[in-house]
Order: structure tokens, then C-alpha cells, then sequence
């Protein structure tokens, strides 16, 4: 049967094993940054405005469970030899179904999404240039340009410097505020004030969740890692790009306690809600570190938007190629092939017409129970593959993998019950 793997008879030579170096890191410093948003930032505000430092835990369990899944996945992609999206395919007929849904609906509402994120913090750093529209509409040409025109390594080092930005930005903003450095080591107690269970779950399961982290293990193929000779050097790819993930969260959190929570300062729900965080920065600290922050907003934004034309293209050109033999030469990039620049299209173009009308309420509704149902998804499918006989004996989940595997699968089920409770129905 396809779906096993024959464990083998006598000593075999397997894939050589390579050493971990810092020189490897790369595919996730990719994912980490993609799956960060402009709205976890503002929703990381949100909850230190609220609660000060209490809920500094979440975010390090948060980082925990993004740690787990991202390396679930790209453990499958270099234990087996095969995709993400071949392993769902042999789960059933249902697990393509959802797929091509998601991506479709999804993809279209998220490219607006992803080009009004990044059209704010240039809307205010350039006024009376243009309107946001149309810096939304520029942003998103020059991702699709960007993806279209560059290879893997080339996208790569750019969202490294990018990642670099938004680390130096957002640790000087949170050294600025001066942190209660004990109040912050309190916070890391697991408690749960009144109130704050939807804020806890939104942090150990919103910052950094996304469809990319299932891209992580195309991204590991696009950097040349082919076979489990390379699984130290995935997990520590993984490790220090999710911890320098947990940094950004971390300085957005002390932001939010002490320059919100303290003088009890609102801001916005939603990326605007950075805006206003760059108001309140111009009058307390100037407006240098205002346009600073806005700086780093955009390159927040931005890697996102640039992450997802990438990534997620890369998912659906390898469903296409299941079902579609490329007449392209054998051996042709997957980042080359029609259905990859197809969908880039599909992200770019239907979107715009989105940001000139409100968002259908049909579509808004669909998107949301859609994407509500990916993580739950991801999780429990990483579940379910990565203990079956599809993968090697000595690849398969350990114990510590099941449980965090299982409780990101739980988590993301009572996340997505709560995203749909709040559709606006």
C-alpha cells in the first residue's frame, strides 16, 4: 500500500546528518515572520492594556505550541520524502474538499486584508500622497512582482532584513517604555484574571498561526533540506525562529502594560489600532519613534503579505500538481509552474476590487467560518499522519509531540467555536 513505509530488513546507509548551524537558519525566520501579523501585534497590545503582564505566560506557550507544529510539519516534508498536502490527499477525498475551499475563499478575502495592513502605516508615514487604496493596491503589486520575479533564496534574505527591522524596532520600543522587569517575571505564572479567557486563548493560539505554518515544510524543500538528514537542522531552524518570534510578542506585550495599561489608554481593535499606538508614541515620545514604529508596522505587514504570496501558492500549486500533470519539464520549481503564478494572481487581483466596495457580508461570513477551521485541522491531521505507518518508527510522535500536537488541536477547536460565535451572523 502506498500510505506505508516498510521498515527495512537489515542495516541500510541512511541520509547523511547534518550538523545544526546558525548558517542554515532560514525557512523559519520565514514562517515566524509570515504568520505574525499586524493584527496579532494589536491584539498583543489589546492584552497588556488589559491585564498588564499577567498574561505573560500565554505568549510563551503560545510560542511553545507554534514551535510544535511547525516542526510536526516539517518533520513529515523530511521523514517521508513527501508533501503536507500528499499526506492529507491519503487521509480521504474530504481533507481536498476543505483544501481547495480554504485557499479559494480565503486567499480572496485575505488579499485585501493583506494589502490594507500594509497601506497603513505608508498612508501615514506619506500623507496626502495617495489614498489608501491606492498604496493597498501598490503594495500588492509589488509582492505579486516581488514573488514572481525572485527565487526562494532571494525571498528569503529579504524577510530576514525585514525580521531584523521589526526585532531592533520592537525591542527599542519596549526598552523605551522602561518594563517593570518584576512584574514582567510575575507574569509568567500561569494565572487567569476575570475576563481574560478569550484574551489567553488568542495568545497561545492567534500570534503566528496561520496556513504558512503548514508551509513550513515546503519552505524547508525550497532551502535544499530533502530527507532526514536534516532534521537537527530543521529543529533548530524551527527553535530560534519561534523564540525570536516570542521576542516580538513579548516587547508588544510590555508596550501594551506600561504605555497603555498604565495611563489607561484604548486603542483600536484591528491594524488601525497601530495607528493609534503611533499617535500615543508621537505625543509621549516624539515624532522620531513614531515614524520608527511605523517603519516597523509596515515591515510587519508586509512580510506577511509577501510570506502568504509565497507560501500559500506554493500549497496550491502542489494540489494542482496532484490532480494535473504540469506540462512543464520535469524538474521545473515548483515556484515556476502555471498553477503557482495562478494562484499569486488570484491573491492580487480579484482582492482589489475589495478594497473599493465593503466586504459582501456572504463572503465575510464564509471566510471566517472557513479560516476558523484550518488550525484544528492542521493540528489533528499532524496527528493523525505523523503516528500511522506512513512515517519511519524513529520519525513518529513521541509522547511530548502527541501532547502538544493535542492540545494545539484542542485549543484551536474552542478558538474557532469562539471566531464563529463572534461572525457578525
Amino acid at each position: 500500500m502506498a500510505d506505508t513505509v516498510e521498515e527495512p530488513a537489515g542495516r541500510t546507509a541512511g541520509p547523511v546528518t547534518r550538523r545544526a548551524g546558525w548558517r542554515h537558519i532560514g525557512p523559519g525566520i520565514v514562517v515566524a515572520a509570515t504568520g505574525v501579523g499586524a493584527g496579532d501585534l494589536v491584539a498583543t497590545l489589546i492584552a497588556g492594556s488589559k491585564f498588564g503582564y499577567t498574561l505573560l505566560w500565554a505568549a510563551v506557550v503560545g510560542c511553545l505550541v507554534k514551535i510544535s507544529l511547525a516542526e510536526a510539519a516539517g518533520r513529515w516534508h523530511l521523514a517521508t520524502g513527501r508533501t503536507l498536502f500528499d499526506g492529507w490527499r491519503s487521509l480521504g477525498r474530504w481533507t481536498t474538499i476543505y483544501f481547495i475551499g480554504y485557499v479559494v475563499v480565503w486567499g480572496f478575502v485575505y488579499g485585501a486584508a493583506a494589502m490594507s495592513s500594509s497601506a497603513l502605516p505608508l498612508g501615514a508615514l506619506f500623507p496626502d500622497v495617495m489614498d489608501l487604496k491606492w498604496w493597498g493596491i501598490l503594495c500588492g503589486l509589488a509582492g505579486l512582482a516581488f514573488v514572481w520575479f525572485n527565487r526562494y533564496a532571494v525571498f528569503e534574505k529579504v524577510m530576514t532584513v525585514m525580521v531584523g527591522v521589526m526585532f531592533v524596532i520592537t525591542v527599542y520600543l519596549a526598552v523605551r517604555v522602561a518594563p517593570n522587569l518584576g512584574d514582567a517575571f510575575a507574569g509568567l505564572v500561569p494565572v487567569l484574571p476575570e475576563g481574560s479567557l478569550v484574551y489567553t486563548l488568542g495568545l497561545v493560539g492567534g500570534v503566528g498561526g496561520t496556513i504558512t505554518l503548514a508551509a513550513y515544510g515546503y519552505w524547508v524543500n525550497a532551502k535544499g533540506w530533502k530527507d532526514s538528514g536534516w532534521m537537527k537542522v530543521m529543529r533548530l531552524d524551527n527553535r530560534v525562529a519561534y523564540l525570536t518570534t516570542g521576542v516580538f510578542v513579548v516587547a508588544m506585550l510590555f508596550v501594551g502594560a506600561e504605555l497603555l495599561h498604565a495611563s489607561g489608554v484604548a486603542i483600536a481593535k484591528g491594524d488601525k489600532g497601530l495607528l493609534d499606538l503611533g499617535t500615543i508614541l508621537a505625543d509621549r515620545y516624539g515624532a522620531a519613534t513614531a515614524k520608527l514604529f511605523l517603519v516597523g508596522f509596515f515591515a510587519t505587514s508586509f512580510t506577511s503579505l509577501i510570506g502568504v504570496w509565497h507560501g500559500v501558492s506554493l500549497l496550491f500549486a502542489d494540489f494542482v500538481a496532484h490532480y494535473r500533470p504540469s506540462p512543464a519539464p520535469a524538474g521545473t520549481p515548483r515556484d515556476r509552474s502555471r498553477a503557482f503564478r495562478g494562484y499569486l494572481l488570484w491573491l492580487t487581483f480579484p482582492p482589489i476590487s475589495l478594497l473599493f466596495l465593503d466586504q459582501p457580508f456572504g463572503l465575510v461570513i464564509a471566510y471566517g467560518v472557513i479560516g476558523a477551521f484550518f488550525m484544528p485541522f492542521l493540528a489533528l491531521t499532524l496527528v493523525w499522519l505523523l503516528n500511522s505507518e506512513r512515517v519511519r518508527r524513529e520519525w513518529r510522535n513521541g509522547p511530548l509531540s502527541n501532547g502538544m500536537l493535542g492540545a494545539a488541536g484542542l485549543l484551536f477547536i474552542v478558538l474557532c467555536v469562539q471566531q464563529v460565535r463572534e461572525l457578525p451572523w
